[in-house]
């Protein structure tokens, strides 16, 4: 069955306590269900913070909102945050036409958002270089060596 096209979500650097994505394409309706198993994976490893790189996200309606607000909810349980870093202007006049971006911590670059962490909570930055295509459209992380995500699908990188 093929997923649906418009969502893809690579781990860019990790730590014990943060990770680091990066988010391509669209966030909406029918990219609801990929986009929280595949960030369902990367917090289920028990990170407290995350920082999403969204310099790719070109699209993200009101479905997508309430998966990030997922997200800031689930990490604020355990009194962590949810950082996005590099929206475009697109995406941050949704934030801010909907009051999300009250909600929504958002940073210039993903160093600003990692600054704002204590530093023993932050995974090393900027990444170490080496990310690769593999076979299958898979992203091999830069941490492990392992692949990442795939268009919302949730293969962990391990």
């Amino acid at each position: 069955m093929p997923l649906p096209d418009g969502l893809e979500m690579t781990a860019l650097s990790s730590g014990d306590d943060c990770v680091v994505l990066q988010i391509s394409g669209e966030l909406d309706h029918f990219t609801e269900q990929p986009f929280r198993a595949s960030v369902g994976t990367f917090l289920g490893r028990g990170h407290r913070h995350a920082v999403l790189d969204c310099s790719a996200l070109t699209f993200c309606d009101s479905r997508g909102l309430n998966c990030l607000l997922s997200v800031e909810w689930l990490l604020e349980r355990r009194q962590g945050r949810l950082l996005l870093a590099r929206v475009r202007p697109n995406v941050a006049r949704v934030l801010q036409l909907t009051g999300t971006g009250a909600l929504l911590r958002t940073f210039p670059t993903v160093e600003r958002a990692l600054a704002t962490l204590p530093p023993e909570q932050r995974p090393a930055w900027p990444p170490p270089a080496g990310r690769h295509r593999l076979p299958g459209g898979h992203t091999e992380s830069p941490v492990s060596g392992a692949p990442a995500t795939r268009r919302g699908s949730s293969v962990e990188a391990g």
